[in-house]
């Protein structure tokens, strides 16, 4: 029976976000999982995040606690889920896997991942639509809805263009909705999206 453990040797999450750090094998027949453990090295020191056996997971380092998840349902998906990322996360994280044989010998497998933390700044936003062409009747409702990337929170402002060129502010959030339209609705609006 060959195994191997697959994921990337490297992977760029967003801070605040969250991140899947991959790891992964194709189960053969006759071997059992018998334990999955994901370490750290990084700045705080070093240590084991998770570690899963015939009890259970076990989340070992507290910074972790309630943060990190390993799929149960797809057998040989080992993969670790980190949600909320911050910038001390960084580091090397190892995947380690051992599995009992037939035989009663056990095999040990492991990869090592290195994370990268970055900050994205908010990206230009779009707006979209609810309705194709934005020419509608009076009376009639409709909205305008903003979307940016980046590193989460991302808060949005609304404006409207008024006299000489002046942006009137609106409202925040990232949809702005007119129950019923007026004729005085009519005009150009726009949508600020920012981070931290």
């Amino acid at each position: 029976a060959f195994l191997e453990l697959s994921g990337p040797s490297e992977i760029k999450g967003v801070w605040k976000d969250s991140v899947t750090l991959p790891c992964a094998y194709v189960p053969v027949e006759d071997l059992v999982q018998q334990t999955l453990t994901w370490t750290v090295v990084h700045d705080k020191g070093s240590g084991a995040i998770i570690r899963r056996d015939d009890s259970g997971d076990q989340v070992l380092l507290s910074e972790y606690r309630d943060r990190v998840s390993i799929p149960k349902a797809a057998p040989g998906n080992v993969s670790l889920l980190i949600l909320s990322l911050e910038i001390s996360d960084k580091g090397t994280y190892t995947c380690q896997v051992t599995w009992r044989d037939s035989n009663n010998s056990l095999i040990a497998k492991e990869i090592t991942t290195t994370l990268e933390v970055v900050k994205v700044a908010a990206t230009k936003p779009i707006i979209r639509a609810a309705e194709p062409g934005l020419t509608l009747p009076a009376g009639a409702s409709t909205s305008l809805s903003c979307e940016a990337g980046g590193s989460p929170p991302i808060s949005y402002r609304w404006f409207r263009r008024g006299p000489a060129g002046t942006a009137e502010p609106l409202s925040s959030g990232a949809e702005l909705a007119w129950p019923s339209l007026r004729p005085s609705d009519s005009g150009t609006y726009f949508c600020e999206a920012h981070n931290r």
